[in-house]
């Protein structure tokens, strides 16, 4: 697809691949290849990053925004929540890397006013992140699946109805990058 605008990047949260250590060698791949995938975006019109705040790809995600802003000053981040107070009940370490992204972020809101009620403020995020913006890009692979399955699922079903990319960062992506 053209000139996508507006990119949501998701995929695995870091207890599900097994990185806990922010030094973690699995972590530098994943950015390398989230960098090198952005910047292929970037060449042809990007202009937003979109992530949710949740730990492991979508932190990483930032940060690689956060590094390709010294060469692509025209490169947003948006920060958007599911709820109010997300990550409120996290641990010192993994909030302080969620207030660090806030500081990067470019825009912050959430799309629910409300603390976390129900599931249905789940959907409703994942139905707004598909409505505003053109692709998503996940380091998800579907033989080792985990929780990015949900929104991996609502968007092949949103791509039936509307142009929508999904591209994969699969396991063989990762373990070919460091070859």
């Amino acid at each position: 697809m053209e000139n996508v605008k507006t990119l949501y990047v998701t995929g695995y949260k870091s207890f599900e691949i097994g990185a806990f250590q922010d030094n973690d060698p699995k972590i530098t791949v994943i950015k390398k290849v989230l960098k090198k995938e952005i910047i292929g975006y970037l060449d042809t019109g990007l202009e937003w990053i979109l992530v949710s705040g949740n730990l492991g790809t979508e932190i990483w995600a930032a940060e690689v925004v956060a590094e390709l802003k010294n060469d692509y000053p025209e490169l947003k981040l948006g920060l958007i929540y599911p709820f109010k107070e997300f990550g409120s009940n996290w641990n010192e370490k993994n909030r302080g890397n969620l207030e660090k992204i806030e500081l990067l972020a470019d825009y912050v809101d959430s799309v629910s006013h409300q603390p976390y009620k129900s599931p249905a403020q789940l959907k409703m995020h994942t139905r707004f992140l598909l409505e505003h913006s053109g692709a998503s890009l996940l380091v998800y692979d579907k033989e080792y699946p985990g929780k990015t399955e949900y929104f991996l699922k609502d968007a092949e079903l949103f791509s039936e109805k509307f142009p929508y990319e999904i591209r994969l960062i699969t396991m063989d992506d990762l373990q070919n990058s460091m070859e």
